[in-house]
């Protein structure tokens, strides 16, 4: 009788976080127009109801503790510290009669605060 053992294959991770068609058009404005020669660093804060809120900021380089994430030809950065929190996130961007924005879909999230300024995972 014979036995093999195999290893376990490891399991494919989702992309740390990915671009909807949408928010890579808009992203490719800003880079052309306002904020040209800076890329879109997303971080985690402390903040709202719920303990944790997004936070992007246009910066003019990678830092030593950001990730590049390259979707659709568009680069932008996360920060390390993030990551966690981010893994399989998808940025979208949002246009409302009264309101227009980046919106992320993160399946991490456990719940949002009412106003929905702030997640918890």
């Amino acid at each position: 009788m014979s036995t093999t053992t195999e290893k376990p294959r490891p399991r494919a991770l989702p992309p740390l976080i990915s671009l909807s068609d949408l928010a890579v058009e808009k992203l490719r404005g800003f880079y052309a127009n306002a904020e040209a020669g800076k890329l879109l660093r997303i971080s985690t804060k402390t903040k709202g109801c719920s303990g944790m809120a997004y936070d992007l900021q246009f910066v003019d380089a990678a830092g030593p503790n950001d990730e590049r994430v390259t979707d659709q030809g568009v680069t932008i950065l996360v920060d390390r510290k993030a990551t966690l929190y981010l893994i399989g996130t998808m940025m979208d961007y949002e246009v409302k009669p009264m309101s227009q924005g980046f919106v992320f879909v993160n399946p991490n999230e456990k719940g949002r605060c009412g106003c929905g300024e702030s997640f918890h995972v």
